[in-house]
């Protein structure tokens, strides 16, 4: 009988802990959509595509990552398992989230949706992104292009990537409001905070005595 050592016990770790992350990802983008008072850069760019083509929200956000996958290539960027479940899960997440979540009437509870959302995405950021597994489409197409190009700083690559999606969302009539730039200013801090939390560790190396290498 096999006996599950610590590596097993780690991978399961870090597997349930990826698609948790992915889930409340997904869930607090619904979240943000409901309270219709803004949504982050992506999702602008995801909703005014919806509105264009008919499609779900959710479905937009599944087939953007496809053509941002295929970006890696020219960047040198890994796919990972959880980069393919990132592509999947967060958009039928988020479709099954709007379709049992009640409409947010009253400013009240539409400030309420919007602050829990962005609370929950930034926990969900620290625990997908801590599992270790492979960064999301849109995170990977930041890193590989900052890797390519070293001399760009991450700030001016994402500032870069966040304002062009954002503009071309908001032209296909996607939401842009106070949500946007809450969101915008409250998720850098609240990944900071979740990130060194839920980040699995390195496996201890024992025989040389180093100790664990956490994330940057």
């Amino acid at each position: 009988m096999r006996v599950i050592g610590n590596s097993d016990r780690r991978l399961v770790r870090r597997t349930i802990q990826l698609f948790a992350g992915l889930a409340l990802y997904g869930a607090s983008i619904a979240l943000m959509v409901d309270s219709g008072l803004g949504l982050t850069s992506w999702d602008v760019f995801h909703q005014g595509v919806a509105k264009v083509t008919g499609l779900s929200i959710g479905v937009v956000v599944i087939l953007a990552g496809i053509p941002l996958l295929l970006l890696w290539i020219p960047l040198r960027q890994r796919i990972g398992f959880g980069t393919l479940a990132n592509l999947v899960v967060v958009g039928l997440v988020m479709d099954g989230t709007l379709a049992v979540l009640p409409p947010a009437t009253g400013l009240p509870m539409r400030i309420t949706d919007l602050v829990v959302g962005i609370l929950l995405n930034g926990l969900a950021t620290g625990l997908y992104i801590g599992a270790r597994l492979g960064p999301g489409p849109r995170d990977g197409l930041m890193t590989g292009v900052v890797n390519r190009f070293p001399r760009l700083s991450i700030r001016l690559v994402r500032t870069g990537i966040e304002l062009t999606v954002l503009l071309i969302g908001f032209l296909l009539g996607g939401t842009v409001g106070f949500g946007t730039l809450a969101y915008a200013l409250a998720i850098g801090p609240l990944a900071q905070l979740f990130l060194p939390i839920c980040t699995v560790p390195e496996r201890p190396a024992v025989r040389t005595g180093m100790p664990d290498v956490q994330p940057a």
